[in-house]
């Protein structure tokens, strides 16, 4: 069973960066293609940016494009999101996401593992 917790979220200014970690306490992520997801308040749960287990394919949302940038770590079982040119809009809770299957990493349904999410808040 995979256990993913992340870390790194927070309070920041319009147009600051913040960088969310996840990790697996279980050591097993790099078993998994990985991504991120945010769900803002009264919002749906949306995909933000995926990473296949090799590092060779990502995704990314079209509103985070040239912002945000996914990369893993197999050696230490980690995936980061580094966040520039944060927005008011940015500001959610972000869910760290293991998944089976690359070409449905972008879908809800297609997560098979999720964490419980850290708060990023962008402030105007």
């Amino acid at each position: 069973q995979v256990q993913l917790v992340e870390s790194g979220g927070g309070l920041v200014q319009a147009g600051g960066s913040l960088r969310l970690s996840c990790a697996d306490s279980r050591h097993t992520l790099s078993s998994y293609h990985m991504g991120w997801f945010r769900q803002a308040p009264g919002k749906e749960r949306e995909f933000v940016a995926a990473i296949r287990r090799s590092a060779d394919i990502k995704y990314y949302a079209d509103s985070v494009k040239g912002r945000f940038t996914i990369s893993r770590d197999n050696t230490k079982d980690t995936v980061s999101l580094q966040m520039n040119s944060l927005k008011p809009e940015d500001t959610a809770v972000y869910y760290c996401a293991a998944g089976l299957t690359m070409s449905t990493m972008t879908r809800f349904n297609g997560i098979d593992y999720w964490g419980k999410g850290t708060l990023v808040t962008v402030s105007s």
